[in-house]
């Protein structure tokens, strides 16, 4: 059986009670995605429903964000200001940096729950408890009990800081579907012609319905806005930058670990060897268009933050950053980043363990491949 756009619209105006998306362009997302599923991704059963049902939450939560503002059009007219941005290659700390800037009672993050169910949009005293966030820790907790795994390479709980990329992905042009499906037409498509502005306006759209009760001074987090830096830029010309730095030996394997486990959810035919080359790929583009929008708005537009620097100091690191941006690195600030610290120590979930050899790289090779990277960004490396 075929998944078709239209079957799925259907499906989900009819679940959201809405039937404008907005944008008509994300129609063509969805379709490139659609056609690459059904063609390419050898979906098992249970990832086929697993896909489906995916596809048509994402729709339904899109339309039911769009009927929240169309009935309340004052809050598109509310600014998102200055939101600071975190991102770098995958594992290269983005994660330990926004549960460190999380602790900020000033800070408004966006948390795992909200990704999935955010109408109507939370108010203050809503966003650490209630029937939303235990729903969200009940899907989270099922999922560790099949895959336990995950949690030593990423864990998230239904109040953690989750990538921003989820409020790209009700528009069809994200990452995360590249990451957890094989897709190669999609990844051409998606790598070098996709339109990212629609989703990074739809990202702002979603922020806005979010702040509507429940304010701060937005914090977020996703490793692929390298990608999108034009349209980030179009969108948040106010954005303060952060970009995360590491060993790619270390970013590549840890990397193509994640999709492996995440990968046979969906697929009982999972090549290890295009997991590898897909990564490769992506991170080349992410880092051609980092130096690219460096070389346009000057070096020090994107404030670089090396992962061997925030593992070895990260409250140093953290005041730093806040310094970097004209930012109070009060005593309340470091106490809170610093019980973080003490509550959620390096191993807490598990070892993460990989081979880069098991994808075909190697250490060498990738140490060759990067080398320009590593020099011009001073990224500390390790001998191989």
């Amino acid at each position: 059986m075929l998944m078709d756009t239209q079957s799925l619209l259907k499906a989900a105006r009819e679940q959201a009670g809405y039937y404008d998306i907005g944008d008509e362009r994300i129609i063509e997302a969805l379709d490139h995605l659609i056609n690459a599923l059904n063609a390419e991704a050898k979906l098992s059963q249970r990832g086929y429903q697993s896909v489906q049902a995916n596809l048509l939450a994402q729709l339904t939560n899109r339309l039911k964000i769009e009927g929240y503002l169309a009935s309340r059009p004052e809050l598109l007219e509310r600014p998102v200001e200055c939101p600071l941005f975190v991102f770098g290659l995958p594992r290269t700390g983005t994660t330990l940096a926004i549960n460190l800037l999380n602790t900020d009672a000033q800070r408004r993050s966006f948390l795992r729950w909200e990704s999935q169910d955010p109408v109507p949009p939370p108010q203050a005293n809503e966003l650490l408890a209630g029937p939303r966030v235990d729903k969200s820790q009940a899907m989270v907790d099922m999922s560790l009990k099949y895959a336990p795994y995950i949690s030593a390479i990423h864990h998230e709980d239904a109040i953690s800081p989750t990538e921003c990329q989820f409020l790209m992905s009700p528009s069809f042009a994200a990452q995360y579907y590249d990451s957890i499906y094989d897709i190669p037409s999609y990844h051409e498509w998606f790598l070098h012609e996709a339109d990212y502005l629609p989703a990074m306006e739809f990202h702002k759209r979603f922020l806005q319905l979010l702040q509507a009760d429940a304010g701060g001074k937005w914090t977020l987090k996703n490793p692929w806005h390298p990608l999108y830096l034009t349209e980030l830029h179009q969108v948040y010309p106010d954005a303060k930058l952060v970009m995360t730095h590491r060993d790619p030996v270390d970013v590549l394997g840890s990397a193509c670990s994640l999709v492996k486990a995440v990968r046979p959810m969906f697929s009982e035919d999972v090549d290890l060897h295009a997991i590898g080359a897909n990564l490769l790929e992506t991170f080349d583009v992410m880092i051609e268009r980092t130096v690219a929008y460096k070389a346009q708005f000057g070096w020090e537009s994107i404030y670089d933050l090396q992962y061997a620097d925030i593992m070895a100091n990260p409250i140093l690191e953290m005041q730093k950053l806040y310094e970097h941006f004209g930012e109070d690195f009060t005593e309340d600030v470091r106490a809170g980043m610093t019980q973080y610290m003490l509550d959620n120590p390096k191993g807490k979930h598990g070892k993460h363990e990989y081979r880069l050899e098991d994808y075909g790289l190697s250490d060498a090779r990738i140490r060759a491949h990067f080398a320009d990277y590593c020099e011009r960004f001073k990224i500390p490396t390790r001998a191989v």
